[in-house]
């Protein structure tokens, strides 16, 4: 897209861009209902194939993470058994020599989701170890081979960086070499190098601003295995920074620009924000 493209669709009513967006979205009072409908959807995919006796697929994220507190109260309030469900981490950070911090680090995805999800979960309905997935630099192929063999995901959720990435799939932005659309919807859990923009984002929302506290790079899930997925639900709960990254993301072109927009066309996708994210942008010193 064009900057004055860009521009145009950043000043389109809610109204307009409903009538011409290509993901389907739904916009919540504010970010807490936000976030309890995003851990009001996790226990539903749960409890729904519970009831049914089948296993749950998952691909989960780190960011936004406020709504697992919420997951826990569900589930241990109600009961709702995590033995037959598997999840898949989208990503993790690595140092910059491309191996992975320890989950012990402040930053560790992995830690976080097994300390603050987990662990939090009534013993008699935690997840078995075995069927909490996270990529591993080192066996890159694993993640995938694992969901093929479990039958591919029931649903993926995810937040949506500055720049569109999904999971740590960035922009693959460079004067040396293209990537195609096509090359991008076929990408596999592989080793990336963050973008500029992901670690400022990241320092500012993590780190009080310091640069040099976040991990330079990253192993994530590809877009192959997150398009794959039965259902597809991105939520985006940064308020102002969000707000042009909703709008491209659900009525921009597809372009590897921002790969957020290779979900349009999937059968069953869906994005959510808040009202404030949702609305048009005013560009002026403030």
């Amino acid at each position: 897209m064009t900057a004055e493209q860009t521009l145009a669709l950043s000043r389109w009513p809610v109204e307009e861009l409903r009538a011409r967006a290509r993901i389907p979205f739904r916009i919540t009072r504010d970010v807490p209902e936000l976030l309890d409908d995003f851990a009001e959807s996790i226990v539903a995919e749960i409890r729904g194939h519970n009831l049914r006796g089948e296993l749950t697929r998952l691909i989960l994220p780190v960011g936004p993470v406020a709504q697992y507190k919420k997951v826990v109260e569900i589930c241990n309030r109600g009961g709702i058994s995590w033995k037959n469900v598997h999840t898949f981490n989208m990503d993790e950070f690595l140092d910059w020599q491309g191996r992975p911090i320890p989950i012990s680090h402040p930053l560790s995805f992995e830690g976080y989701i097994r300390r603050e999800l987990f662990q939090k979960l009534d013993e008699s309905l935690r997840i078995p170890d075995k069927q909490a997935h996270f990529p591993n630099p080192f066996r890159i192929d694993e993640i995938s081979e694992r969901i093929q063999k479990l039958g591919g995901i029931d649903c993926c959720y995810g937040g949506v960086g500055y720049h569109g990435h999904v999971a740590f799939n960035e922009p693959p932005l460079s004067r040396w070499f293209r990537v195609s659309v096509e090359q991008l919807r076929e990408s596999l859990t592989r080793v990336v190098m963050l973008g500029g923009d992901s670690i400022v984002i990241q320092s500012i929302h993590s780190a009080g601003g310091c640069s040099a506290a976040i991990p330079p790079m990253a192993v994530t899930i590809g877009m192959k295995d997150i398009l794959a997925s039965r259902k597809i639900r991105l939520y985006l709960a940064a308020g102002e920074r969000h707000r042009t990254v909703f709008r491209i993301t659900v009525a921009g072109e597809v372009s590897t620009d921002f790969p957020s927009t290779l979900v349009q066309g999937h059968p069953d996708a869906e994005v959510v924000t808040d009202t404030v994210t949702a609305q048009p942008i005013s560009v002026g010193l403030h």
